[in-house]
């Protein structure tokens, strides 16, 4: 955060460096208020700038064998452009590679799955994927003791998760 802060700065130097610049070269006739009207306006894009594109920037700095598989897209009162192009402010990754089966039950895949939140710390939480079925558990001591007991939870057809997890031991 404190790095996002720095280069809205250097956005806001580099737009009025630059009027600086055209202002000189046109022999001061342009309007003194344009230089710190520049200097707000590229703040106000990096920061638009760095909001949209943060989940894009996010999946492209996954691991190998880490899949999105959900996006959450929001329109925010404080942020009227959002009602126009709605923001990503949360996303949901699974580590399909890295997924986990048992002997006695290969259809179920035990699988980190990453949940990234705009401003928060990831978290981890780990997750039972039944590809037989299409549905998806808590991976709690009791689940994993026995799946039967597991608290299953129906997924749709073709639900990216089950795709990204059952298709990628196949």
């Amino acid at each position: 955060m404190f790095l996002e802060l720095i280069a809205t700065f250097v956005a806001a130097l580099g737009a009025a460096g630059l009027v600086m610049g055209l202002n000189m070269m046109t022999g001061g006739r342009l309007p003194k208020w344009l230089m710190p009207v520049a200097a707000g306006a590229a703040m106000i894009a990096y920061a638009v700038w760095s909001e949209y594109s943060w989940a894009g920037r996010t999946v492209a700095g996954l691991p190998e064998g880490v899949v999105e598989v959900s996006r959450v897209d929001e329109r925010i009162a404080y942020k009227p452009w959002t009602y126009i192009v709605p923001q990503t402010t949360r996303l949901m990754a699974a580590d399909a590679g890295g997924a986990a089966t048992r002997p006695d039950a290969p259809a179920l895949r035990l699988v980190n799955l990453y949940l990234f939140a705009r401003w928060q710390p990831a978290r981890t939480v780990p997750i039972l994927v039944d590809c037989e079925t299409a549905a998806r558990a808590d991976a709690t001591e009791a689940a994993l003791a026995d799946p039967a007991q597991a608290d299953w939870l129906p997924l749709p057809a073709g639900d990216p998760l089950v795709v990204a997890v059952c298709t990628s031991r196949e």
